[in-house]
């Protein structure tokens, strides 16, 4: 049986997601963000070092990173359904995304939340408007620039495409939701990107994706 060690408001909702569009059983556990700091418990060190979501037990198997989890559980039993057969120009594509989505996409939209605690963080009056300045400042000269980046960059792979990789839904769409949910909450997705916006409709309209949020719980990014 497959255990996903499922964290609440996390890259883990995506792994419940793939497991319902594989029709495969598996249980949850769960773990909740601590209330103040949002990070993971403790508890989940015991089941992987780095104390972080997703992670999965299948078997004897212990396996972390979602991108790993992803290609895994579609190679093993996708049986070529989500994701295309090794040596393709298609899993190549593919491959580009699952690495893609936490390499390059994830790391401004990290930087915005950082960022963004930071100029609303309680400090001495005396700090706070030099902090507030400060985080506003990169904010405005890079991460914000380099959200509208990759945003221009998403939107114009799915240019007359529904999904992105060979026009058929798989593991890169799968992948790229996370990000593309959290550009949505806090990185300027909007009307302005029809294709990003229209993606991420189509993906909540999908019945795997409800039972997997019926299933993992509440999902919110802000």
């Amino acid at each position: 049986m497959i255990t996903v060690h499922h964290l609440d408001n996390s890259r883990s909702q995506r792994i419940l997601w793939l497991l319902e569009e594989l029709g495969l059983p598996y249980e949850i556990r769960r773990y909740q963000r601590d209330p103040e700091t949002m990070l993971a418990p403790p508890e989940l060190r015991t089941v992987h070092p780095l104390g972080k979501s997703p992670v999965i037990t299948d078997g004897e198997l212990t396996l972390a990173e979602s991108g790993a989890i992803i290609e895994y559980l579609a190679d093993r039993y996708g049986a070529g359904v989500l994701i295309p057969a090794h040596g393709t120009p298609a899993r190549l594509r593919c491959n580009y995304w699952l690495h893609y989505a936490e390499g390059s996409a994830m790391p401004p939209l990290l930087l915005k939340l950082v960022f963004r605690k930071v100029a609303a963080a309680p400090a001495p009056f005396f700090v706070r408007p030099v902090a507030g300045s400060i985080a506003r400042k990169v904010m405005r000269s890079f991460v914000d620039p380099q959200l509208r980046l990759h945003l221009d960059y998403l939107e114009s792979a799915l240019v007359g495409r529904t999904w992105f990789v060979d026009d058929a839904f798989g593991a890169a769409d799968i992948q790229l939701s996370f990000p593309l949910e959290a550009f949505a909450a806090r990185g300027g997705l909007d009307a302005s990107h029809p294709n990003l916006a229209a993606f991420l409709q189509r993906i909540h309209a999908r019945p795997a994706y409800r039972r997997a949020l019926e299933k993992g719980g509440e999902y919110r990014l802000g």
